[in-house]
């Protein structure tokens, strides 16, 4: 067997009475091993792809991830709304953040360029450099190499657009950049692609250096405040520090970094990250707007709990939804804060009530409150909603208990047939949580429907207020049902 981590979130002998089952459902253990430390892991280690416009970073990134996702286009600046990819490479996996936008601000292309590779700093555990080979080293490149210095983390340099034996020379000069060996790659053709990933995984760390929540280093629980431009996060943030320790401005947008502020509230002390506002459109926007949503990412990524402000005077909106969706795939914790409640009127507060309905049914789960930044009306509420949504993002329903209520519903709520065929539930096992990840083995394919209603069931069941969670379904091979019979 593999190391105790590959055991997810299960105990030595819960892991063998759990692989004694496998075996007598007749599935491949080796293919059960894996999908339990798959879906086992904590938060993985993030990798930033960083450098000038248009020297092929979204490029590269489809290829690290093995599928066309992030948007290219052959002009500088173009991205799309997610940023953060899930990625795997000689069995280890990451997360790849695409840094590749809106290049060009006020501040000129430099600046920019600077921007987005302290972004990079700021939340990697390692950065890709890529470097156009053809052109060579710029001015730009080397304020990047001076920034990646400053921050110490490790760095590998992609020297890209070597599409043959020729541009390994143009390679070579990149060594006069002092980041050590330059890996010549063809990101459009994945010419030197895996040398270059080898080199990635011997400076990744196994895992991320932050340690969530009540980690060895007993930190301050983290919390980001996040939503659409003037939602009110940083008047929420000031009312919640008693004092104005941000500044609040009519202007959206005027926040720009992350302000990380350590808060005492019912005897806790929390660590608030109030966050810039995202945009509509992140590649219609100028510079700084673009590296705001960028830094949003980066404190979802770095949070435990997201707070997401919605304002109540104005319809619930496709970026709410948006960022809603941000920190679901991130899995953090979500508590929901409608914000302005105090300016309603009856006429509002029904029509806001529907859309909730509606609009909101993706995280009908999370806690919600109603509060008025301004007024500091029902603050209080706020952090036992935040206390609850840590409580279900860290459940773990024990292996057992799991499976005698799986057996419950295969019983009382079978899946249709299909087919002529009808797939169940075999077992199942909660490998991991923040936020709980549950691995069921099945005889067939499970709808997606029927994967919903398991998810509901499990809400009811076991709790699991205020978080997301993770399902993926193992479905047994035909081999393994012939080794079963062999037996």
């Amino acid at each position: 067997m593999n190391d105790q981590h590959d055991h997810g979130a299960l105990g030595d002998a819960e892991y063998a009475e759990f692989m004694e089952l496998a075996a007598e459902e007749g599935f491949d253990l080796d293919e059960v091993e894996d999908a339990i430390g798959e879906a086992g892991h904590g938060p993985l280690p993030v990798l930033a792809v960083v450098g000038r416009p248009n020297v092929g970073k979204s490029t590269l990134v489809n290829r690290i991830i093995g599928r066309r996702e992030a948007v290219v286009e052959d002009k500088p600046g173009v991205t799309r709304d997610r940023v953060t990819y899930e990625a795997e490479w000689a069995g280890r996996r990451f997360k790849v953040v695409d840094t590749g936008g809106w290049e060009q601000d006020v501040l000129g292309i430099d600046a920019s360029v600077a921007a987005q590779a302290e972004y990079a700093i700021e939340t990697a555990d390692a950065v890709v450099f890529v470097v156009d080979a053809k052109v060579g080293a710029t001015d730009s490149d080397e304020a990047v190499v001076k920034l990646l210095r400053r921050a110490g983390k490790p760095v590998v340099l992609c020297a890209n657009k070597v599409d043959g034996q020729s541009g390994e020379a143009d390679a070579a000069y990149l060594w006069s950049l002092g980041l050590g060996q330059p890996y010549p790659v063809s990101s459009l053709h994945g010419r030197g692609t895996g040398d270059m990933l080898d080199a990635v995984l011997e400076v990744l760390p196994e895992a991320p250096e932050q340690t969530f929540g009540g980690a060895p280093i007993g930190g301050p629980r983290r919390i980001a405040l996040i939503g659409r431009p003037n939602v009110g996060k940083s008047s929420l943030l000031n009312k919640v520090a008693r004092e104005d320790r941000v500044v609040v401005n009519e202007l959206a947008g005027t926040t720009r970094d992350p302000v990380d502020e350590l808060i005492e509230l019912g005897g806790v002390t929390w660590k608030f990250v109030d966050t810039a506002g995202i945009r509509k459109k992140v590649h219609l926007q100028q510079g700084a707007d673009y590296y705001a949503s960028l830094r949003t990412a980066a404190a979802v990524e770095k949070a435990e709990v997201a707070v997401i402000l919605i304002d109540t005077t104005e319809n619930i909106s496709v970026q709410d939804q948006r960022i809603i969706t941000m920190a679901v795939e991130a899995g953090r914790a979500i508590v929901i804060a409608y914000n302005k409640w105090d300016e309603l009127d009856e006429e509002r507060r029904y029509y806001l009530e529907r859309e909730i309905e509606t609009e909101m049914q993706q995280v009908s789960w999370a806690p919600r409150v109603n509060v008025s930044a301004k007024t500091g009306r029902h603050m209080e509420k706020l952090v036992p909603a935040i206390e609850t949504a840590l409580a279900g993002w860290e459940t773990r329903v024990p292996t057992g208990r799991l499976n005698a209520f799986l057996g419950e519903i295969v019983a009382a709520h079978p899946h249709p047939i299909r087919g002529g065929k009808q797939p169940r539930i075999l077992f199942g096992t909660q490998a991991g949580s923040k936020p709980p990840r549950f691995v069921l083995f099945a005889s067939g394919f499970l709808e997606h429907g029927y994967r919903r209603f398991i998810e509901r069931r499990l809400r009811e069941e076991f709790g699991f207020e205020g978080t997301p969670l993770h399902i993926s379904v193992r479905v047994r091979e035909k081999r393994g049902a012939q080794y079963k019979k062999k037996k």
